[in-house]
């Protein structure tokens, strides 16, 4: 049976459903969809999407978020495409989309992530699992919003996410949403992900720079480094999954972030 879906760009998809044939292309989707139930329907995957490990050996990968295998995913043949806009790349979408069902969603808050779950969950007839996801991360983010406001946490941070250049997580992204819940303020004015110089940063007065896990792998070597530039700043390692990942990782997020708001404390 045919069913149209409207995808978070506001296009019309029409799939064979229940699809039987997915590849997924972003990765904390790709592990939305297994967190969901689905096991066999997943047949293309990218080399990042790398949770579960036990499910990604498994199967077929098609090059990188950025950089798609467009051949390689003809040869699969599915019978939809589930991606992000500011994930992928848009002249690989397009391409895809001459061929097959393409689904995009548009994440830039904790509840456009629970909708998109929602969304997901109807495309491929997962809605119970996805309501049940939703129902954790709700209560869960919750809590931690409550928490934040009670133990009065109010610092002021940057978040970065790469080197050479220095660039820095924004307004408007979803990591800047996941910062607020949990009593935490943006200093970085820009929209989206500017470059930064830690010249610049020093002028800012923040409390925190936090050193993301990815997609720059920030590690101990680089703390020292920063902490020179903007000694007034406490400089941590954070997991980059936990602030950036809108899947079912957000389940697993709210006990990180019981415990990363007790070091704020």
């Amino acid at each position: 049976m045919q069913k149209s879906f409207t995808d978070g760009m506001g296009r019309e998809v029409t799939i064979n459903f229940p699809p039987k044939r997915i590849v997924s292309v972003v990765p904390s989707q790709t592990e939305l969809l297994f967190d969901l139930g689905l096991d066999k329907e997943v047949i293309g995957l990218t080399k990042f999407c790398i949770h579960p490990i036990e499910k990604f050996a498994g199967r077929t990968k098609v090059g990188g978020t950025k950089k798609l295998n467009i051949d390689l995913i003809k040869d699969l043949k599915p019978d939809l495409i589930i991606g992000n806009k500011e994930e992928n790349t848009q002249s690989d979408i397009e391409e895809l989309a001459e061929f097959f069902p393409v689904w995009m969603s548009d994440i830039f808050t904790l509840d456009d992530a629970m909708e998109t779950i929602t969304e997901i969950g109807g495309l491929v007839d997962r809605a119970p699992e996805a309501s049940y996801l939703n129902h954790l991360i709700s209560a869960g983010f919750g809590d931690l919003k409550t928490l934040a406001l009670q133990n009065n946490i109010d610092k002021k941070v940057a978040y970065l996410i790469w080197r050479k250049p220095f660039m820095a997580a924004g307004k408007n992204t979803f990591i800047d949403d996941v910062l607020l819940t949990n009593g935490m303020t943006n200093v970085i004015d820009q929209e989206r992900y500017p470059e930064i110089t830690l010249e610049k940063l020093k002028t800012l007065n923040c409390e925190l720079i936090l050193l993301s896990s990815e997609p720059y792998p920030f590690k101990e070597k680089h703390i020292e480094e920063i902490q020179l530039a903007v000694p007034n700043a406490k400089v941590v390692l954070v997991d980059g999954e936990m602030f950036s990942w809108y899947g079912s990782r957000l389940v697993k997020a709210v006990q990180y972030f019981f415990e990363f708001q007790k070091e704020l404390n």
